[in-house]
């Protein structure tokens, strides 16, 4: 019995260090911060493709940020692909984040290049969308109220209980909100009208694009979101219209970087020029993701919310990316909004 139990413990031991020590030709770690039915469709595509083994966590671009950092003397991720540009830019200038220039960045438009320029060339744009919101029309049509076309029109009384965004600690879609309204009307004014808006806020959830879900079902209004999730909700049959603010409106550049310390280096380099190229970002619009891609080749999905049509502000994306000024932002917004939170 002794001889056998030795015999399993070796064993296990062996597949332990097998498991931890995966080949490089064999696997890859990968956390997803876009929706989950494209971070599905790309792990399966790449997998099918490459005969790389893909283990994918779906997490906010936040949330993501948070692990990554808290791992960073024992790596547990490759790569990072999906979520908004400014944690993946505060990923870099912590150097959390490995440079790599990728063969394929003469073939991206030039908000890619000029992100990963940015960033040391430890990040990358992958695609972009601008920020606005989706409301349910069924709702508003049989509650009689108008179409919000402005920020100011969200502080309606009418609209009380009736919106939803993100948590912007762990959602980037909801900092990039954050940091629109600051550029758009100065900080005190930015916070004055969170303020007000709360009274308006059902919930802070902790997905980006999960209000515009909610709006879709019929459990809000309105959700304050990227264009291109909204649109989703369209073309899934849902009632949903999406509208870019008459002030202006920030937008992301989606980023995908490589983990510094990673495991798998070889795989993640593989991904990192494969989900740049043309015809893997022409089947984004399969997974009804509608952001515009950042290969200049790749397909536009006739339903993406172009940006010669939105009233677009000039977002400092260094800025507004700098680990002190997101920190000193999400503070604020925690002391003033998030405390009074409903």
């Amino acid at each position: 019995m002794n001889s056998i139990k030795l015999i399993a413990a070796g064993l296990a031991a062996s597949a332990s260090l097998i498991a931890f020590n995966a080949k490089a030709d064999g696997s890859l770690n990968l956390i997803c911060s876009a929706d989950v039915v494209i971070c599905e469709q790309m792990q399966g595509d790449f997998q099918k493709e490459t005969g790389i083994s893909v283990n994918m966590v779906r997490l906010s671009s936040g949330e993501t940020y948070a692990k990554i950092r808290a791992e960073a003397r024992n790596p547990k991720t490759d790569i990072w692909w999906g979520g908004t540009g400014d944690p993946h830019l505060q990923a870099a200038a912590e150097n959390l984040t490995e440079e790599y220039k990728s063969p394929m960045l003469g073939e991206l438009q030039a908000w890619a290049v000029k992100q990963a320029e940015s960033a040391g060339y430890k990040t990358v744009g992958i695609y972009a969308g601008a920020l606005g919101w989706g409301y349910n029309t069924e709702i508003f049509a049989s509650k009689g109220w108008k179409e919000p076309k402005c920020w100011a029109d969200l502080l309606d009384p009418a609209l009380k209980g009736e919106i939803q965004m993100a948590n912007p600690n762990s959602s980037g879609t909801a900092y990039t909100a954050l940091a629109s309204l600051v550029q758009i009307m100065g900080e005190d004014e930015a916070y004055g009208y969170m303020e007000k808006l709360n009274a308006n806020i059902s919930q802070y959830t902790k997905s980006g694009s999960a209000p515009v879900k909610a709006a879709a079902r019929g459990e809000t209004g309105l959700g304050i979101v990227f264009m291109h999730d909204a649109v989703s909700q369209t073309a899934e049959g849902f009632p949903v219209k999406s509208v870019a603010p008459c002030e202006g409106t920030g937008y992301e550049i989606g980023s995908m970087s490589m983990v510094k310390g990673a495991k798998n280096v070889e795989n993640a380099k593989k991904w990192y020029d494969w989900a740049l190229s043309a015809p893997v970002q022409s089947r984004m619009k399969d997974a009804k993701s509608f952001q515009l891609p950042s290969n200049k080749s790749a397909d536009i999905p006739k339903e993406a919310p172009r940006f010669e049509d939105i009233k677009l502000i000039d977002y400092d994306f260094k800025t507004y990316g700098e680990p002190e000024r997101r920190k000193a932002l999400l503070e604020r917004w925690d002391r003033e909004i998030g405390a009074k939170a409903n």
